[in-house]
């Protein structure tokens, strides 16, 4: 009896040795291999009311007029010159400045950088990293951490254009 139980506790403890060691090596292995979803800043009124240029959506095409062609005559008419048409139209009034992306060791940073001002309008930490903002009147600071490294990406336009500097700490 006392040898079967001996047996019993030898083999539950190799079993639960191995077990834990299986079980932490695929958990090392596998904790490599996992990414962190994505993270984004939410988008407030402010942001929304301002369009801004976009790779993934098309202009609105014009709808053609149903106005009835002209009958035709006998008298052949030559056809007055065209207008041409402006090469560089005025910018409408909310057209938005650059969109300028500015990739770091911590993530990235994008801005719609105009003459006298600029807005954030992504920001997005790499994989390990966190992220912080601060927003003014006159500068945006992004941070982004990682232990004890820091990069910060500053947007400012207190005393002139906006102008961008990335920092490593």
């Amino acid at each position: 009896m006392r040898r079967g139980f001996v047996h019993a506790l030898a083999w539950s403890l190799a079993t639960g040795a191995a077990v834990t060691l299986s079980w932490w090596g695929v958990h090392t292995v596998m904790a490599g291999t996992v990414y962190d979803r994505p993270r984004a800043l939410p988008i407030t009124a402010a942001d929304v009311s301002k369009p801004l240029a976009s790779s993934t959506h098309a202009p609105p095409r014009p709808t053609p007029s149903k106005s009835p062609s002209p009958k035709p005559t006998k008298t052949p008419r030559t056809p007055a010159p065209a207008k041409p048409s402006p090469s560089n139209p005025s910018p409408s009034p909310t057209t938005s400045g650059q969109v300028k992306s500015y990739d770091t060791d911590g993530g990235r940073a994008v801005f719609d950088i105009g003459e006298s001002s600029a807005t954030l309008v992504s920001a997005t930490p790499g994989a390990g990293w966190s992220m912080q903002v601060w927003k003014t009147e006159t500068w945006i600071r992004i941070e982004f951490a990682a232990g004890a490294d820091r990069v910060s990406v500053f947007c400012t336009w207190h005393d002139g254009p906006p102008r961008v500097e990335i920092g490593n700490y």
